[in-house]
């Protein structure tokens, strides 16, 4: 895997971030086995549920979508054929809330991946199948056609792109969590970091972005202090106490942690986001299929249709997501370059 911001420095970085109970009842949910744990939903007409048994990720909500026969025609005929969109979703054995984790029912595979991908299927006139796998063999079931496509945070890089084809669809990003009463925001300038103690996780993307301002701050005479912590309790006593002033790590984990503290004594809010590939990139998560597929092309349409129509803007806010918002879908979009990736 690389070293940027992918799914596994997520999982690191809302390992520290964000300990979800309905995690720990998904092992039992998904029991041992590291390919399967398959679940297949129906729409209701004219109609797909998000955030169903989310623990409080998502509020639920009923958005209004059905198949666009000009969006539909341009599906491969076996897909087509089928009838079905088998998606994958990379979430075994602990998944990853916000994003795609088992449910406070212990068995249905929820989260803002699964649900993108039941609206996708739904503009497709497709029925979706979702099947959870361990990351290394989601790419083994795009590669071996169990899987017709993952939604499953996915950076668009260009050595993938040697594989796999892309259909964009959220930022990649990294954020900053500060108390809600803090005025600190990070405005996507590292001198405002300057005189700021801030905690990372160790051996993360976010962490060698962190020790490279920091390098910049001495050189101009400026301090700032980085602190560790093993555990998502000792972070936020941290923060909460004001031991440290700012957390810095995956923009998803972060959004969930300020939903399921709102309204409390620890109330958190994100004070900024800064692109998981570097200031010279902006880094996308994108829907992948196999290339040559020729799935690329209807996946990025019904993605464009779900924003142009508001069901787009409506998911991402569902899941305190709308600053990882795209303009619009992209067909291979440009990713991580090949040395970094």
């Amino acid at each position: 895997m690389p070293t940027h911001f992918t799914r596994r420095s997520l999982i690191r970085g809302i390992t520290a971030a964000t300990a979800v109970a309905t995690l720990a009842t998904g092992l039992a949910a998904c029991g041992g086995d590291s390919d399967a744990a398959t679940t297949t939903d129906s729409a209701a007409s004219g109609g797909v549920t998000i955030g169903r048994v989310s623990n409080g990720a998502a509020k639920e909500t009923t958005l209004k979508v059905s198949e666009v026969k000009s969006i539909s025609a341009e599906l491969p005929d076996a897909v087509k054929k089928s009838g079905k969109l088998t998606i994958g979703i990379g979430a075994l054995p602990s998944g990853f809330a916000p994003l795609a984790y088992v449910g406070d029912d212990q068995k249905t595979l929820t989260g803002a991946e699964p649900d993108l991908g039941r609206l996708v299927a739904a503009v497709l006139g497709l029925k979706p199948e979702t099947k959870n796998f361990t990351w290394e063999n989601l790419f083994v079931g795009i590669d071996s056609g169990k899987v017709d496509v993952a939604f499953s945070n996915v950076t668009d890089t260009e050595e993938r792109k040697k594989k796999y084809e892309f259909a964009s669809y959220r930022q990649d990003n990294l954020g900053w969590e500060v108390k809600k009463s803090s005025k600190w925001n990070f405005e996507g300038k590292y001198e405002n970091l300057a005189g700021l103690t801030v905690s990372v996780g160790a051996g993360t993307n976010q962490e060698k972005i962190l020790l490279e301002w920091k390098k910049k701050l001495e050189a101009e005479g400026k301090k700032l202090t980085i602190k560790y912590y093993p555990d998502r309790n000792g972070l936020y006593l941290a923060l909460n106490s004001g031991k440290i002033d700012a957390y810095f790590g995956p923009n998803p984990g972060i959004a969930y942690n300020v939903s399921q503290d709102a309204g409390t004594a620890n109330a958190t809010r994100n004070a900024g986001t800064f692109s998981g590939a570097g200031e010279t990139l902006q880094g996308l998560i994108a829907a992948t299929a196999k290339k040559d597929s020729g799935l690329a092309k209807p996946l990025a349409a019904a993605i464009n249709y779900l924003i142009e129509n508001g069901q787009y803007a409506k998911w991402l806010a569902a899941y305190n997501l709308s600053n990882e918002a795209v303009a619009k879908s992209e067909v291979n979009p440009p990713g991580l370059p090949l040395d970094n990736s």
